[in-house]
């Protein structure tokens, strides 16, 4: 089996190292990950110049893209030979509820939705790397025990990890996104110019963190497991749309 590992921290970040290392001896493993930090880029594609992988020393190939890019050269082209399982982090930092719509780490899973095989994202609840050991090891069990997962096509594991050594993690949970509150507002700055720019603040907290969510499981102690889907479909509310709609005409 052949595994593509990418990130968003970027290809010299100590947690892609970390998940590269855990899944030595499992899998052939491949990195392409971006040359820097790419942290919040979504599911951004780079479509205003050409990307330019290139090899590394260790082996792992940078490019002057997004994550998204990444996994996309790496599924249609850019390697001889198409991976079986596309595998993203080790992020430093939360993905929990609302950050899927922002992050990276995420946006590279979701990019190996096509292949038959679930691929999966992993985040560590810190920016420090003192606990990436556990992380790895979390990792490389959850990857190792895939092939017993039966799952619908196009799903992707949302995988989190507590800042906590492996002895002092309780177990993994199945569990849902919860949702955050609004984030802080925008920092002002002005330069010595006088010129004004902003700083996007920090997250909101949880606003829907009960039990259940990837927010309470984490915070007990435990690793969260959340399945993600592509389909954002609200359908629920297909009745009430219908309804205004034929009130239009």
């Amino acid at each position: 089996m052949r595994i593509l590992i990418s990130n968003d921290d970027g290809v010299n970040a100590p947690g892609l190292a970390a998940l590269y290392g855990a899944l030595e001896g499992y899998a052939e493993r491949v990195v392409i990950a971006p040359e820097q930090d790419k942290s919040g880029a979504s599911s951004s594609l780079t479509l205003d110049r050409p990307l330019h992988p290139h090899t590394l020393d260790n082996g792992f190939i940078s490019l002057n893209g997004t994550p998204t890019d990444c996994v996309h050269l790496g599924l249609n082209g850019l390697l001889e030979q198409v991976p079986d399982m596309v595998v993203s982090g080790i992020n430093l930092g939360a993905n929990l509820g609302d950050d899927v719509l922002y992050s990276g780490t995420v946006a590279a899973a979701l990019e190996g939705r096509f292949l038959q095989r679930p691929a999966m994202a992993f985040s560590l609840l810190s920016r420090q790397p003192d606990n990436l050991p556990a992380a790895a090891a979390i990792a490389r069990q959850l990857v190792a025990a895939h092939e017993r997962l039966d799952l619908p096509p196009r799903t992707v594991l949302n995988v989190n990890i507590p800042n906590l050594p492996l002895e002092r993690i309780k177990g993994i949970q199945l569990t849902r996104h919860g949702h955050r509150a609004r984030a802080a507002a925008p920092v002002k700055v002005v330069n010595p110019r006088g010129k004004e720019g902003y700083w996007i603040s920090v997250a909101g907290d949880g606003e829907d963190a009960g039990p259940g969510t990837d927010f309470h499981a984490v915070m007990q102690g435990y690793v969260s497991v959340t399945p993600l889907q592509i389909d954002k479909t609200h359908y629920s509310v297909f009745a009430v749309v219908e309804d205004w709609l034929n009130g239009l005409s």
